[in-house]
């Protein structure tokens, strides 16, 4: 674990970690929870599914279900090229070649802004280990819901377990930090005022990448007040019922 890199041994991962990999060259990352004895608890869409978000994230994120052919399945999963939702993979195939990685918690927020790339920390405190394996058995057998790239992803699953922490306003994005760094890119290349602050490549290249710092962290889930801590038992209530007493719950703590 550095600065640069939160690369893992298999040997020190422990029951509860929130791990991923990243895939297509690094443009994004699939996050998962370790359940030990080499199992993976993480949430996928299958190949062939469309994300719907109708950009061009729907072509480049082709699948993030395990990419062993179905001709030749793993010996320990069996054929999960098409499969969907919360499911449970060997580590093998949840890294499908890839490098594994811890994400970080509780982090300063002078460490969150040290790491550029978002989805590899957060400033947001974990639950205890044996609360994290509860969520991600619970949601194995009850699902999280529909995929969604910007609201509901594989990261906003691993963290949801690793927090209990849902985003209850509609409009935003959910908790993931890749989703809020696409966002926080966008509008710091096309949307910010103070680009008029300057004409110098390096002014523009500061102001720049200082709006997109700063809208990484208020849209970090352990910064951000639009958030309630929802039991796992209640996600499989009607949404309208948990989103209208977590306002409640949120209104009360304002």
């Amino acid at each position: 674990m550095g600065l640069l890199s939160n690369s893992i041994k298999r040997d020190v991962l422990r029951p509860g970690d929130h791990i991923y990999s990243w895939k297509n060259a690094y443009l994004y990352a699939h996050h998962g929870i370790y359940f030990g004895d080499e199992k993976v608890i993480h949430f996928t869409r299958g190949s062939g599914q469309e994300i719907g978000t109708g950009t061009v994230l729907d072509r480049l994120i082709f699948s993030l279900s395990p990419s062993r052919p179905s001709d030749n399945p793993c010996p320990k999963c069996g054929d999960q090229s098409r499969l969907d939702g919360v499911i449970s993979s060997c580590i093998d195939c949840f890294l499908s070649g890839g490098y594994l990685y811890l994400f970080e918690y509780d982090v300063s927020p002078a460490l969150f802004i040290a790491k550029p790339r978002g989805g590899t920390c957060t400033l947001a405190k974990p639950d205890p280990p044996e609360d994290v394996l509860h969520r991600a058995s619970f949601l194995l057998l009850n699902g999280f819901g529909g995929y969604h790239i910007f609201k509901n992803n594989c990261e906003d699953f691993a963290i949801y377990c690793k927090t209990g922490l849902l985003v209850m306003t509609s409009l935003s994005v959910g908790r993931s930090g890749q989703a809020a760094s696409f966002i926080a890119a966008t509008s710091a290349l096309v949307s910010s005022p103070l680009r008029f602050l300057t004409t110098s490549f390096s002014g523009l290249a500061a102001v720049g990448y200082g709006m997109y710092c700063v809208s990484r962290l208020v849209s970090d889930i352990g910064v951000r007040r639009d958030v309630a801590k929802i039991p796992v038992e209640r996600l499989v209530s009607p949404s309208d019922s948990i989103e209208s007493e977590a306002v409640a719950d949120l209104a009360k703590e304002s």
